[in-house]
Formats: structure tokens, sequence, C-alpha cells
């Protein structure tokens, strides 16, 4: 039987993230000009929070960790060790392949993980500070593309 911390390490490799960052940093910074086109005021920390709380195209996690933790939930996990934003995240991914199972029962539990990942998802699950941050990184990484694009 594997260990508490066995566990833990399985359930936060992320699979391949970096396939999902570029496409969920476009979805970000997509929702943010978004905000900032409708405020005749700008007060980032407001505009950031509008932002978190704006629907995504899709959950930003990778089929893979999710099916290892709706797994694990079936199994009664409750997800406690989590920060809020993530189980939150994981409980309504759970909620949608429960659904998904009661309609198509024949499918595996990997396949009805995808389909729930890849659905809109009702926010990004980030707080509004890790969106600065990653905010902060586009820009600057655009900054200095747009300036070796210029030379």
């Amino acid at each position: 039987m594997l260990s508490r911390k066995a566990i833990l390490q399985a359930m936060k490799k992320k699979g391949n993230i970096s396939q999902l960052k570029h496409q969920r940093d476009d979805d970000l910074m997509r929702v943010y000009l978004l905000e900032l086109a409708g405020r005749p005021h700008i007060l980032l920390p407001e505009v950031l929070k509008a932002v978190v709380a704006s629907p995504s195209k899709r959950f930003w996690v990778t089929s893979e960790r999710a099916s290892i933790v709706i797994y694990n939930m079936m199994k009664g996990d409750e997800l406690e060790y989590m920060r809020p934003l993530k189980r939150k995240m994981f409980r309504e991914i759970y909620r949608r392949v429960m659904k998904l199972k009661a309609n198509y029962p024949q499918l595996s539990i990997s396949i009805l993980t995808e389909q729930a990942v890849s659905q809109p998802a009702p926010e990004f699950y980030i707080t509004w500070q890790s969106a600065k941050t990653i905010l902060s990184r586009i820009r600057k990484h655009r900054r200095i593309h747009n300036h070796h694009i210029r030379e």
C-alpha cells in the first residue's frame, strides 16, 4: 500500500501542464483585456478579482492528473490537504464526471474526466495574486519577444 506522501506526490504530478500553459495564458490575457476595456478607472486588484472569477474556456489541469484525483475522491478522499481553490475545482470536475457517468455508464472514468476538464469552467480557480504574476510574466515575455523582432 502506498504511503500518504507517495499518494500526494502522485497527485501533485501535474502531468504535462506546459501543454496547457500557453492556452491558459491566452485565455487569461483575453479575459483580462476584456475586463480592462470595460472599465473607465483601473484598480488592478479589482480587475484581477473579476478576471479570476470569470468563466474560462476549460479546466486548466491535465486529464491525467484530474483522473488520479477523481479516482481518489471516489474512494472517499475529501481533498482536505489541498488549497481551497484547487479543492473547489476538483469537486466541480468530480460533480461533472459523476453526471456524465450517470448518462454514459459504459465509459471509463478516464474518458469521462477528459470530457469534463475540456468543458468550459465557471472560473479560473486561481487567486488574483497568481493571475497578477502570470499576466506580468506574459507581458514581460511579449515585450522581450517584440524587442527581438524589431532588432
